[in-house]
């Protein structure tokens, strides 16, 4: 009976409405429930409720319907200000866009064909002749309304005015299923899609010609059996136009930094997740993440490691750069996104929880395995409440700037070595118990006569390393294989923007800014594309293919000499000059040290490493010294149990698996298999510091 047919809502009934977030990266009208409203401005028409970050994708995923593809275009936009409306309707808008189908409203395919008198013709909604766009107007009615509402800013109202692709005689106009596209560029999207305009731009971005990126195209179609979609009709005039759009590119927008900046937001809001400008109560922070990024960091971040390299160009640049990094499969770090602010420690809380926000609206199963920190004095807390991962410090800053510092300050060889031991034992704080401040004075004691780089230690450092030696006793430490990845990145991004050509623009953020998004991402945006394609693998920078971790894993064992009763050193036969051999002191230690090129730089060389591997393998020595702390501090945390949960689990996972590898080391040495170390091994044998892998 008509009385028990469902009512169909009302507008007033909207907010009542189920908000649809559908799991897919893109989606499109065919993955939502769409509802009918009766009476008003909109009735009759389809709506629904969508996240509003969620806006983009539904956009993207509309404009890859089979039978039509298609782009939709913006073709009004309207704003309003919180605050405006004292009593606003319930589909009231803070922002109101309209899309239209490209391929319309007017019609112009009589006028192309020459049929008919084409003076008369007028633009349906009055925007002019768009020009350059006649040839594609074929009538298309299709459009829809997004209204991010005023109520409630985080919905987005869709009101789906005309979903299907046809004319104003409600026959098909473009697409497969017109018969008089058959065989026309009709058939396809009127334009190339953002996707593959981004990957033309990035390939002129690291300087490959227009010649070379047309025959790789033609490539590419060839390859797939043809073309079959409007990318495959890339012209020369369509890279011809992108080419002059990066020829006359620049970083200043403005003359003034501060509005160029601005200007650079306001045009690239979808690469911006947060923005705070500089003022008196609020420091500058301004966070970047491309799409590309964020495919990066949800394919590689999902269950792997996510790491953060910190106030980078704190004395060069107007601002530090913060970087957040995953690990591909290669273990070679990859940007995922970059923050630039004055204060990166105290303002985490600020922008991170933005960040999380962005990624589980597009994967709300994303979560990272663990979140590894360069500065111990984050607030560990807004890393956990957002990732809900597993948190490690990393020491590659701190060994880093010492051995440089070293190598700079002081000139006898076996000081070095024997200083970058101390140093050791002060930040893991194994010779002074509780106490670092007794560590700290006997080092200056021992090596007074050092007074250039004791300056140095007491201004720079003195500061800040108990700080580094409560963090080292509150987390895990993370291993080689990151710390190398994070270093390979840290030199290319300082060989990227440490060039003294650019001197005169490191005070300015646009540059920054610019660099960052344009010529350095396509660098890493390349590495990606030709490591999955085999294309283009003769341009990319060979120096940068493997970190160090990589490169010890193709040092053969029997290059590597190592006394396993006394070790002091380690020699490694060179890899490229069979004549050589390079000499590691303190070998398996987190603070040893080379004498080849690359050791001498300050960087984490491949034979250190592969030295370290090796005494791991063959158990030459004891534990790793940050193992040893964590471990102490687990039995800790099982004795005081934290309100944390996360913790607390974390905790007893581990301490669980510590006493099974006890109980395991009890039956071994019960049954006699397991050896006493012999006596006349080195003692500083049990201070050795192994590489493990992730702790």
């Amino acid at each position: 009976m008509k009385g028990h047919e469902p009512k169909m809502p009302r507008m007033e009934d909207i907010l009542n409405l189920p908000v649809q977030d559908p799991p897919c990266a893109e989606f499109a009208a065919t993955h939502i429930k769409w509802v009918k409203i009766e009476g008003g401005r909109q009735g009759g028409d389809d709506i629904a409720l969508i996240p509003f970050a969620r806006v983009d994708d539904f956009v993207k995923g509309e404009s890859s319907n089979a039978e039509c593809p298609a782009r939709f275009r913006i073709e009004s936009r309207r704003k309003r200000s919180e605050g405006s409306i004292s009593k606003p309707r319930v589909d009231g808008y803070l922002e109101y866009t309209l899309y239209w189908c490209s391929y319309g409203p007017e019609d112009y395919r009589d006028s192309e064909s020459g049929i008919g008198d084409s003076s008369n013709i007028k633009p349906a909604t009055g925007k002019g002749s768009r020009p350059g766009r006649r040839h594609m107007m074929r009538g298309c009615l299709c459009h829809f309304t997004v209204k991010r509402l005023y109520t409630r800013p985080f919905l987005a109202l869709i009101i789906y005015n005309q979903r299907k692709h046809v004319d104003k005689i409600g026959a098909p106009c473009h697409g497969i299923l017109d018969l008089d596209a058959v065989g026309t560029r009709a058939m396809y999207a009127p334009r190339i899609s953002e996707e593959l305009r981004q990957k033309v731009m990035f390939m002129l971005y690291v300087g490959i010609s227009l010649d070379n990126i047309i025959q790789h195209h033609a490539e590419v179609v060839h390859g797939h059996g043809g073309p079959h979609n409007r990318d495959d009709f890339l012209t020369r005039n369509d890279v011809r136009n992108m080419e002059r759009v990066v020829r006359n590119s620049s970083h200043k927008l403005h003359a003034n930094d501060d509005c160029s900046v601005k200007v650079w937001v306001q045009r690239h809001q979808k690469y911006v997740f947060y923005f705070q400008d500089n003022s008196n109560a609020n420091p500058f922070i301004l966070g970047i993440q491309t799409d590309w990024q964020l495919q990066q960091m949800l394919r590689y971040g999902h269950s792997g490691s996510v790491a953060s390299h910190s106030t980078f160009g704190l004395k060069k640049l107007k601002y530090p750069l913060c970087t957040l990094l995953v690990f591909d499969s290669s273990q070679n770090a990859i940007p995922v996104a970059w923050v630039i602010t004055s204060l990166a420690s105290q303002d985490i809380h600020k922008w991170f929880g933005s960040l999380a926000e962005k990624i589980q609206t597009k994967d709300p199963r994303w979560r990272p395995n663990a979140f590894l920190v360069d500065d111990p004095s984050l607030d560990i807390s807004v890393i956990r409440e957002a990732f809900h991962c597993r948190v490690l410090l990393c020491t590659w800053h701190v060994r880093r700037a010492w051995i440089r510092s070293l190598l700079k300050k002081c000139c006898n060889i076996d000081v070095q070595r024997e200083m970058f031991k101390h140093l050791g034992w002060i930040l893991y704080c194994t010779r002074s118990g509780p106490n670092v401040v007794d560590a700290i004075e006997e080092f200056m004691q021992v090596y007074v006569d050092q007074s250039v780089f004791m300056d140095y230690f007491k201004r720079r450092w003195l500061p800040y390393i108990e700080l580094w030696v409560n963090g080292i006793r509150s987390l895990p430490v993370a291993g080689a294989e990151p710390l190398a990845a994070i270093e390979s990145y840290h030199t290319r991004l300082k060989l990227k923007l440490f060039n003294e050509r650019h001197s005169n623009s490191w005070m300015r953020i646009d540059w920054l800014i610019h660099t960052l998004t344009t010529e350095f991402h396509s660098l890493y945006w390349l590495d990606q594309y030709s490591e999955e394609s085999g294309y283009f693998a003769n341009i990319r920078d060979e120096s940068f293919l493997t970190n160090s971790w990589h490169q010890a894993l193709h040092i053969s064992d029997i290059d590597v000499m190592l006394d396993e009763q006394n070790l002091q050193l380690a020699k490694v036969i060179s890899q490229t000059d069979r004549s050589r051999a390079y000499t590691v002191w303190n070998p398996g230690t987190e603070f040893s040290l080379c004498d080849c090129p690359c050791s001498r730089l300050g960087n984490l060389c491949k034979h250190v490493i592969k030295v370290a591997i090796l005494c791991k393998s063959r158990q030459v020595a004891r534990p790793l010294l940050a193992v040893q702390v964590y471990r102490q501090a687990l039995l800790t945390l099982l004795q005081n149990p934290p309100d944390d949960p996360l913790v607390l689990e974390h905790a007893i996972l581990h301490a669980t698996r510590l006493q099974h590898d006890i109980k395991g080391l009890e039956d071994l040495s019960n049954s006699g298999l397991l050896q006493p170390l012999p006596p006349e091994v080195n003692p500083q044998i049990g201070e050795n510091l192994l590489f493990p892998r992730f702790l």
